[in-house]
């Protein structure tokens, strides 16, 4: 005989489904208690597909009351389940909460199928009082909260909770801003009494405190991202304190040191870290913030640890996706997963740290120990393991023939000339094919006129090629020059010269140093460095006329080059042009100490293949400063 609505199913059919909602949670609670990770997996899906046939066949027909409180516990069991046996962030609309919702509505004689989710529940608690539904619509509002935590709605939380709590102007009395009214919602609500008669797969109050951390994580990091620091500091102190796993702890704490960084706070920061790692050795990024904290300090010995250290656990334990404990279906990982936590928490490669400590170490003037460390991640380049780390953009690891350009300066300053000759070599060779015979460009940082965006991308590669092929030569210049080969020197150093001027500016009314594109800047700092380095080898041949254009052309270019300006004093001085020579030493001597033409290139950033080239230039020479003040003194003059 069909069931009208409302009618109630035979009572042998509720206790038959509540002995079997029983047996389920029994189940999974006895699997969750035996720890066995892949165990305990397996039944959280065969626990979801028993509740979900529980829930089909109690939804099969017309809604009671009677088996309501059932049929929705079930439904809660159904969707901690479904979210435990993926074991990924929850995303999407919980479709079973609004279909329970309906059927809430059905009982009661009322239609909410044209209602928004956040209207329906409005509705379902505005009308629904039967004191048996309460604790039911208590469990499911939190599953909803935490859907839409997940989906970082936190006004549709913050209203749902009004309604839940009866206490709308409370939690508005309460709150200064409408940042923290959530969490002071959330903490207020009430939970109705829970019966043993109906387990449940996890406990309301759990889901409840699993709701208040989430609820401080999420909103401290859109503080940290909007900049409101202090603001960030204070709800993520208040997430330390909630409820969550080992691994959720630590990763608030590098977030409250990244927090206490960005706030000009090293030495907090230093210690959120370290908690961080106390809790959890396995969070690496507390790791690498730290180096990059003591980067900011300017302690490189303890930067240089913290790298090795991150180094060695990534080489014996690469980070895995492996989650946390299992035992609580819903957890805090689960509701936060922003753009902002994904960039804090990014896991270093291990090309990316072995190029850090080759990189602070040549910084930092540690050749021996860079060139070793160049050499090994030259060895994981080519071993393919590049592919795993993004290279260029937000990546630590540049392009791969900066790399090699970078490992032959340090080469050249460990004294291995042929070595670097060699790594320069390798550079040229690859970029020879990519390199179009003139390439132009626009002067200014705006983007030129291109007939399409790839087109604009392709010049920018070419001229990074150019620069690298132009460097290639710049160091292979400088090497041959160590090794005394002064012929080899002045080839290599014209063939530099040659490719930076494979570049033609376009536009008008635009200085040489104006607004120059940043791959232009490198190729005229590049094209600055071959003409110094070949006017010193023509000094070394004793064609100083040829030496003394090459050193003007440079102060053409960058007036202020101190450099150029020495070896121009020097040339002339070889030529006997001795009037030219106390003038123009009167004015470089007068120069402010350190200037070195840098009133040019303000703002600019020197590549690292370059830096050592720059500091190599500018080599003073004593004895001729005093022939100078001797002429000078003879000649009458101050």
């Amino acid at each position: 005989m069909k069931r009208r609505r409302g009618e109630p199913p035979e009572p042998g059919c509720l206790r038959a489904w509540a002995a079997e909602n029983q047996a389920l949670a029994d189940r999974w609670r006895a699997a969750r208690c035996s720890g066995r990770g892949g165990a305990v997996a397996r039944e959280v899906r065969q626990q979801r597909d028993g509740f979900q046939q529980l829930l089909l066949r109690m939804q099969g027909l017309p809604a009671a009351l009677p088996a309501l409180p059932l049929e929705l516990t079930i439904l809660y069991n159904f969707l901690l389940c479904t979210v435990g046996a993926s074991e990924s962030a929850i995303q999407g609309e919980a479709e079973g909460i609004r279909q329970g919702l309906l059927r809430v509505l059905e009982v009661c004689g009322a239609c909410g199928q044209d209602l928004s989710t956040e209207e329906l529940w409005q509705k379902v608690l505005q009308e629904v009082t039967a004191e048996e539904l309460q604790a039911p619509l208590h469990r499911l509002a939190a599953l909803q909260a935490a859907w839409w935590i997940a989906a970082r709605r936190l006004g549709s939380t913050s209203s749902l909770f009004q309604f839940l709590s009866h206490a709308e102007n409370m939690g508005r009395a309460n709150c200064s801003n409408r940042k923290n009214e959530l969490l002071s919602l959330l903490k207020a609500w009430q939970l109705p009494a829970e019966g043993t008669s109906l387990p449940l797969v996890q406990s309301t109050k759990d889901l409840k405190d699993i709701l208040c951390t989430a609820a401080a994580f999420l909103q401290g990091l859109q503080e940290l991202e909007a900049g409101n620091f202090p603001t960030a500091l204070s709800l993520l102190q208040e997430a330390t304190r909630g409820f969550c796993s080992k691994r959720v702890l630590a990763q608030i704490y590098t977030c409250l040191g990244c927090c206490a960084q960005r706030m000009g706070k090293p030495q907090i920061a230093l210690q959120h870290l370290k908690w961080a790692l106390q809790v959890d050795f396995q969070c690496l990024p507390a790791l690498s913030h730290a180096a990059a904290v003591y980067h900011e300090l300017g302690e490189t010995d303890a930067e240089l640890q913290a790298l090795a250290l991150l180094y060695e656990a990534l080489e014996t334990n690469p980070p895995t996706a492996a989650s946390s404990s299992p035992y609580f279906l819903i957890k805090t990982e689960l509701l936060v997963h922003t753009p902002i936590l994904a960039s804090l928490l990014c896991h270093r490669h291990r090309s990316e740290v072995k190029y850090l400590l080759a990189q602070r170490c040549l910084q930092g003037g540690r050749v021996d120990d860079a060139v070793e460390h160049y050499l090994d991640l030259l060895d994981l380049l080519q071993e393919g393991l590049q592919q795993q780390a993004p290279l260029g953009g937000g990546s630590a690891l540049p392009r791969i023939p900066e790399v090699f350009l970078e490992a032959a300066s340090a080469l050249e300053q460990m004294g291995r000339h042929e070595d670097a000759i060699t790594m320069c070599e390798e550079v040229i060779s690859r970029t020879t094919d990519l390199i179009p015979g003139m390439l132009r460009v626009e002067k200014r940082l705006e983007q030129p006129q291109c007939p399409s965006p790839g087109a604009w991308l392709s010049q920018k590669e070419s001229l990074c090629c150019l620069a690298w092929r132009a460097a290639g030569y710049l160091h292979q210049g400088w090497a041959w020059a160590k090794l005394g080969e002064s012929k080899e020197a002045v080839t290599q150093f014209s063939r530099c010269i040659s490719n930076t001027l494979r570049v033609q500016l376009c536009g008008s009314g635009v200085e040489p140093t104006e607004n120059l594109l940043p791959e232009v800047e490198v190729l005229q700092e590049i094209r600055l460095l071959a003409l110094i380095g070949r006017g010193v080898q023509f000094m070394e041949l004793g064609r100083h006329k040829e030496a003394l254009l090459d050193f003007q052309h440079v102060l053409q270019i960058s007036p202020g080059n101190s450099a150029a300006a020495s070896y121009l004093v020097q040339a002339l001085w070889k030529l006997n042009r001795k009037q030219e020579v106390a003038a123009h030493w009167q004015k470089f001597s007068q120069r402010p100490s350190g200037e070195d033409g840098q009133q040019e290139g303000q703002g600019r950033s020197c590549p690292l293949y370059l830096v050592c080239l720059k500091e190599a230039t500018f080599l003073h020479s004593k004895s001729f400063a005093r022939s100078m003040q001797d002429y000078l003194g003879s000649a009458g003059q101050d």
